[in-house]
């Protein structure tokens, strides 16, 4: 297996740290999204006074992005572990299609075609495990080859043709239930990243994925099976995007072929994001939840500032490029390697300079 993934941009393991003074909580550099984030909340607030500060705006921007957030959560793992996973979008894409086509085609209960429907995402994940882990393929290109075969299989499942009928029926409650306005999907996105908190933060198995992603060969020589964890993050990503999917068929009530890809670009725009918050330099559940929420917030604010259509694709573009600029500057951070590098400079300035005196003198 070849120790690629993430390298520039995988955050480093460290081992747990004792509690830090509120003050560096609280610093720019922890939890910088979120001052940018009310800084989004108070700008767009002024400009569009009349309609994005309300709760009903507020509401719909978690209601919208949940779906997002959970597929962006479906990256943290393989990414804490050091592998890209580019075929969660076709995965969300497939899942989608495949419970749609089990409602209408096969008279199925939702149970049933939900059962399957993830059982199929745990198969995708073993195949990304077996091109990437066991064939010691890029993940990067393994992952992206994946996502051109799933999206074959769901041409030809859906005839190119968008499902509605029967997933109608069968499956908008999964979705569409609210309780205050506020649907289920949000619910499933906190269970998602609670879980997933628990388990990177709190377990063994948490801690042996980042020691994966920061250098592999020195894990493996530790003693962490790195080949079981790398199995267990690609079909932990399938089946998170999966489901996905099927909620997302459940919420509009129909599945589209084509939908999946939409989703690439926001979640790993979030996951990068989120890799620079809360827990600097590590890829993490909460971190990628807050940048979500940045995401929503801004694309939501510029729509009704009357941004044209296109700005959010803009936006989220941006957030990618400078998200992942950040991540890569690692723990050190930004400002930190540009200071360096300014110093480094002006120190060859000074030993230059004294070597020319010292010519002189001579």
């Amino acid at each position: 297996m070849t120790s690629e993934a993430v390298t520039a941009a995988t955050p480093s393991a460290r081992p747990a740290t004792p509690r830090r003074p509120l003050g560096q909580l609280l610093s720019v550099r922890n939890i910088g999204a979120i001052y940018v984030w009310i800084a989004i909340i108070v700008l767009f607030s002024l400009i569009a006074s009349e309609t994005f500060p309300t709760a009903q705006t507020a509401k719909a921007i978690l209601n919208q992005y949940s779906i997002t957030g959970i597929v962006a959560l479906s990256l943290v793992i393989p990414l804490a572990a050091g592998f890209y996973d580019l075929s969660i979008g076709y995965t969300l894409g497939l899942a989608g299609i495949l419970a749609a086509y089990l409602l209408e085609n096969t008279g199925m209960s939702p149970l049933a075609a939900g059962a399957i429907t993830i059982a199929a995402c745990v198969v995708i994940g073993l195949f990304n495990a077996l091109v990437v882990v066991g064939f010691g393929i890029n993940s990067f290109i393994g992952t992206l080859g994946t996502g051109a075969v799933l999206a074959a299989i769901t041409l030809a499942i859906s005839n190119d043709q968008t499902i509605t009928g029967r997933i109608g029926e069968d499956f908008a409650k999964i979705a569409s239930t609210s309780w205050e306005g506020l649907t289920l999907p949000v619910l499933y996105l906190l269970a998602i990243v609670v879980g997933l908190w628990w388990w990177l933060e709190r377990t063994r198995m948490g801690r042996n994925f980042y020691a994966m992603g920061f250098e592999r060969e020195a894990a493996r020589l530790s003693g962490v099976k790195i080949d079981r964890l790398g199995t267990i993050a690609f079909v932990t990503s399938a089946v998170i995007a999966g489901f996905a999917g099927m909620v997302l068929a459940g919420r509009v009530s129909s599945a589209s072929p084509s939908v999946g890809p939409a989703y690439l670009i926001p979640a790993f725009s979030a996951a990068f994001l989120g890799a620079t918050q809360l827990r600097q330099g590590r890829f993490n559940a909460w971190g990628t939840v807050i940048a979500v929420l940045l995401l929503g917030t801004g694309n939501v604010g510029l729509l009704l500032a009357g941004g044209p259509a296109w700005t959010p694709q803009l936006f989220e573009g941006l957030v990618l490029i400078a998200a992942v600029g950040l991540t890569v500057s690692g723990n050190e951070g930004l400002r930190g390697k540009i200071a360096n590098a300014w110093r480094r400079a002006r120190e060859r300035g000074s030993g230059a300079e004294a070597g020319d005196a010292e010519r002189h003198a001579g």
